[in-house]
This record gives C-alpha cells, structure tokens and sequence, in this order.
C-alpha cells in the first residue's frame, strides 16, 4: 500500500528529533500513527542513522506480548541501546503495557535516548506519565486525512467536487483510500472494525461499561446531531430506559468515555462580546463522516451543511487552533479559532443563495453576527457556492474546497 506523506505531522517530529523530549502522538485507531512511525523512520535511515540505532515495537502485534510487562520491556530495550551513539525508540499504542510510564520516565532520563510513543485514547495522557513527566513531552494530536491529503493519493486531480463526496462518505482514514479504489464495498467492513474495536475495546473494556446497547444508542446519537447545541439532558431525554436519577451521570460517563478514545470532539461554547467561555450547550463532531455514513446510512448525507460545518472544524484542529462555538448575544458564530497568535471567526453553509436566485436573506443571515464583532480579526463564511473571493466590507467569502486545498 502506498503510504500517504502526513507532512504537517512528520515536520513536527523532524523539528524536535533529538530534543530532549519525549513526542507523544494521539489519535483515534487506524488514523495513521504507526505509518507515520515508519516515515520518520524512513527520514532518519535517509539522514545518516543506522538500522540498529532504531528500536520500534507495535504492542498491537502479539510478537511483543512478553514486552507488555514493563520491567521485561525496559530490561530489552536497555540491552539494545548503543554506548555512545544516539539510540531512537518508537512504542506504538504503549498503553497496552501495564505502568508503562514509569519505563518511559527510565528510558527519558539517559541522554543517548530519543523516544516517541503513541496512544488511540487520551489515557495515555491521563495517566501519571503527564505527572511524571509534566513539561517533558509534547503531544501531537493526529487526525484522520485532510481532503488535501486525501487528494494526493490520486493522480488524477480533476472533478473535485466528485472526489470530495468521495472523501465524505466513504472515509478519510489512509487506509481507506485503497480500499477505495479496489472496491468501495468494502469500505464498511473495515469502518465495522474500526467502530468496534473502539466501542467495545477502548471504551468498554478500560472504562468498565456494559450497557453495550445503551452505549451505542448514545454514540448514534452524537454523530446524527453533528453540530447542534446539546446537553448531557437532551442526550438522556432521547435515550429511553435509562433511570432518571442516574442517567446524566451515565451519560456523561459514556460521553467523556468517546472524547477520550478520540471517536468524538468536544467544542465548547465562547462569548465573544464577554470575553468568557461557557459551560453548556456545546456541540459535538465526528472523527471522521464516513464513520458517519456508516452507523447512520446514506440519508445521513441530507445534512450537508452540518457535514461541512464537521469538515471545517477538524480542519481547524489540523492547523494548530482551539476552535470553540462563538456567542454574540443571541447570535451565533460557527467557529472562534484561536491560536497563540492570532483569532478567526468562521460561518460555515452549504450556500448563501435563495433558490429563486436571491441571495440576501440567507447571506445576511450569515453576515450579522461576524458583522456586531468589533475587532479586526479575520472573518470568513465559508460555502460550496462557486462565486470566490467574494468580500462583504472585509468578510471574506470563499469556497470550502479552496479553503482545504489554497488557504
């Protein structure tokens, strides 16, 4: 299978090899954590490091099932270091290993150790590794593809319009791609796995649930409201045969449980005009839209200014933001992206034009709010509409598809 250059991600590890910190890489499974592994890997045999200079393990491949006992795993890899010479150690989904951290705080203390782990739950940072190591490691938190990606599997780079509902309802995770291209039917089956693996082993299995139907009632739930306002209490509301004096607490539970196995995100509401984030009403999205299609059918795709909204702030967590839901008294902004640098106010709809061919009350619609912020921030609406660059006393209009490929 040819592998997809995740070069924003492999910049990222090129910039800190060698630094003395450990690089932790999330994300959901199959998102493309261990073949980044590889191209880095690839990079430094390219640059001058020895194979035996490089130590990798995968603890999903039962091979390294001995190594899972942390105190065999350190003893390994201590007699695999080489005296004098830097030695690179890749430990992909190490939390399979029982204290895993504590091999991890060993190894991070010798000075000839350059280490880079990986993790499919944010456990891994729940941990003590995030005590023990508190400012020793970065994290690099990985996404499915981004539609440019995508795009740079496939030769042929014309009919973007078609390779994007492709992108869409038949996944964005790598493998997915060639899957594809010999026959979309089989595209289910591996999504099947992927819902199922992190269902029942990531969620149930370490949290200890075992209301698998009512777990997948609340998942299907999150992902058919993509983009609407919600609340543990509209969530319990639509589920029934939960007891009500413990069902937000259930709720909550098997929320929390989806954030952090990386099959949902969470974005918080932000009030512009107060300056202050707010506890309620956020709204959640789904890790990737073919997942989407998968668990909730092909009339699911009817939503597609929700969808767009989906691919929008994904993409904003590709480039670096904290993207949060913007209030501005009673009226909302899609997207507030804030960076360390810089804040983006975002509208996203599938178009601004009436079906008679007028387009001022919907446009309108989208422009007030971005319209009563008084600052001098970026502010775009985003569409699928063909008319680019439009520009609305310096609100930006632009095309989604240019805004994923130029911008």
């Amino acid at each position: 299978m040819e592998r997809i250059k995740r070069e924003d991600y492999l910049s990222i590890l090129k910039n800190f090899k060698d630094q003395q910190i450990i690089k932790v890489i999330t994300g959901i499974r199959r998102c493309g954590k261990s073949t980044l592994l590889e191209l880095f890997q690839d990079y430094l045999k390219e640059n001058g490091v020895k194979e035996n200079q490089i130590i990798s393990i995968n603890f999903e491949d039962s091979d390294y099932e001995e190594l899972q006992d942390r105190k065999k795993l350190y003893e390994y890899l201590k007699s695999k270091l080489i005296k004098g010479k830097k030695t690179y150690i890749f430990l992909d989904e190490v939390q399979k290993v029982n204290e895993f951290e504590k091999t991890v705080d060993s190894l991070f203390i010798n000075r000839n150790v350059d280490l880079y782990i990986t993790g499919s739950n944010a456990w891994l940072l729940s941990s003590e590794l995030a005590t023990l190591l508190t400012g020793r490691y970065i994290e690099i938190k990985m996404l499915p593809l981004s539609f440019k990606e995508y795009l740079s599997a496939f030769e042929d780079k014309t009919d973007l319009s078609r390779k994007f509902r492709d992108y869409l309802q038949y996944s964005s995770m790598p493998q997915a791609i060639e899957l594809f291209k010999i026959n979309p039917e089989n595209i289910n089956l591996f999504l099947d796995g992927i819902y199922n693996t992190v269902l029942f082993k990531d969620v149930m299995q370490r949290k200890g649930i075992t209301d698998k139907n009512t777990l997948e009632r609340v998942t299907k739930y999150l992902y058919d409201n993509i983009g609407n306002r919600t609340s543990m209490k509209n969530i319990s509301d639509n589920i029934e045969g939960l007891e009500k004096n413990s069902s937000y607490n259930t709720v909550s539970t098997y929320v929390q449980a989806l954030i952090d196995s990386y099959f949902v995100y969470k974005a918080n509401r932000y009030d512009i005009k107060g300056k202050e984030f707010l506890k309620t009403q956020e709204k959640y999205y789904a890790v990737d839209i073919g997942l989407r299609y998968y668990m909730l059918g092909q009339s699911s795709g009817k939503d597609m200014g929700h969808i767009l909204e989906n691919i929008v702030y994904l993409e904003l967590l590709r480039r670096g933001y904290k993207v949060y839901i913007g209030k501005y008294d009673d009226l909302e902004v899609d997207f507030v992206a804030k960076n360390s640098q810089n804040t983006v106010y975002y509208q996203v709809a599938l178009t601004t034009r009436e079906a008679n061919g007028n387009n001022n009350e919907i446009l309108e619609r989208e422009l007030t709010p971005l319209k009563k912020i008084n600052d001098n921030y970026p502010k775009y609406i985003l569409t699928l509409d063909d008319d680019l660059d439009a520009d609305f006393d310096g609100i930006k209009k632009l095309n989604i598809l240019d805004w994923l490929l130029k911008y």
